[in-house]
């Protein structure tokens, strides 16, 4: 009789730990959803419509780099003070930033205005935008210019503080022309030892942040005469550059043979060492985004048509000639 007892009371603590144990397994779908409202969503910007715009912001070389942020707005207007608000450190825009940038405007900035005429634009920022240090001011002005000239359509900008046209910068008394283009450069680099023959030239290189390249354009004043695109094909083509953490990817013997600019486009002519394949005739993106980059940063034209001894073997168009 003992004995039936305790086998009843052994099959009763059994049956109650299995019951216990499939409780246990069986998911509780109140939990669950509040574990799935509390993911983030990290493909905040995500969607088969996703545009991109380019802005200019600094690394972590303290150097300005071309990189791509989302944006929404449709014209012009809009689109520029969207993507200022991305430059103003703690903007309205700032969580856009990529990984390994930071913007470069000082906090507390506010755009008073902005007009977007013909192929200007006009802005006029709060007083806050000159709290920078002196080593600052200058890349605080190139962010903004190469910022809004990468839209299709602007061209020129002139850059108001409360009002009154930004001429002089405070603290490096550098004087600024009235209305600002690419010509004012960026990332500057002087390597001249004369002030006479002085030739300004615009070369980006490629940089990586994580797994992911970026460009960076350097304005380098140099005391030669040559035409610019030659500089340029010597400068990325060269087997040192000035910067050690800036790289290029043409073939040191890859070499120019002609150029011309003809129906807004320029058209380069190259031996076949500009090839990463030279069977399959291919070039590398980074090579076709530098040189065509650098191009339409030194002449009036809107893309470049590469030739490989006399083939046309691609083209790019990077911008709208108004």
């Amino acid at each position: 009789m003992l004995k039936k007892i305790s086998i009843r009371k052994l099959i009763i603590s059994f049956s109650a730990l299995f019951t216990l144990f499939l409780i246990y397994l069986i998911p509780n779908n109140k939990n669950d959803k509040n574990k799935l409202e509390d993911i983030p969503q990290e493909l905040e910007y995500v969607n088969n419509d996703l545009v991109t715009s380019s802005v200019f912001l600094l690394d972590s070389y303290n150097m300005l780099g071309k990189t791509e942020v989302p944006v929404s707005s449709k014209d012009i207007e809009s689109l520029a003070k969207e993507l200022l608000e991305v430059l103003i450190n703690g903007g309205a825009n700032e969580d856009r930033i990529p990984s390994g940038f930071k913007s470069v405007l000082p906090s507390d900035t506010k755009i008073l205005s902005l007009k977007y005429d013909k192929d200007l634009i006009k802005v006029d920022f709060s007083k806050e935008l000159l709290n920078t240090s002196k080593e600052m001011e200058e890349k605080v002005v190139e962010a903004i210019v190469y910022t809004l000239t990468s839209i299709n359509g602007v061209n020129k900008v002139i850059i108001y503080v409360d009002g009154n046209i930004l001429t002089k910068l405070p603290q490096t008394k550098i004087n600024l022309p009235s209305t600002l283009d690419r010509s004012f450069g960026i990332n500057k680099e002087y390597d001249i030892n004369s002030i006479k023959d002085i030739n300004q030239v615009t070369i980006y290189y490629v940089n990586k942040n994580n797994d992911n390249y970026y460009y960076v354009p350097v304005t380098k004043y140099l005391n030669d005469d040559r035409d610019k695109i030659k500089i340029v094909i010597d400068e990325l083509s060269g087997n040192s550059i000035y910067n050690t953490n800036l790289m290029s990817f043409l073939n040191s013997n890859a070499e120019l043979i002609s150029s011309e600019k003809k129906d807004d486009l320029m058209h380069l002519n190259f031996n076949e060492y500009i090839f990463s394949d030279i069977e399959e005739k291919n070039i590398l993106e980074e090579v076709i985004y530098t040189i065509s980059l650098s191009v339409c940063d030194n002449y009036e034209v809107k893309g470049v048509v590469f030739n490989v001894e006399n083939e046309e073997i691609y083209k790019t168009v990077l911008k709208t000639i108004e």
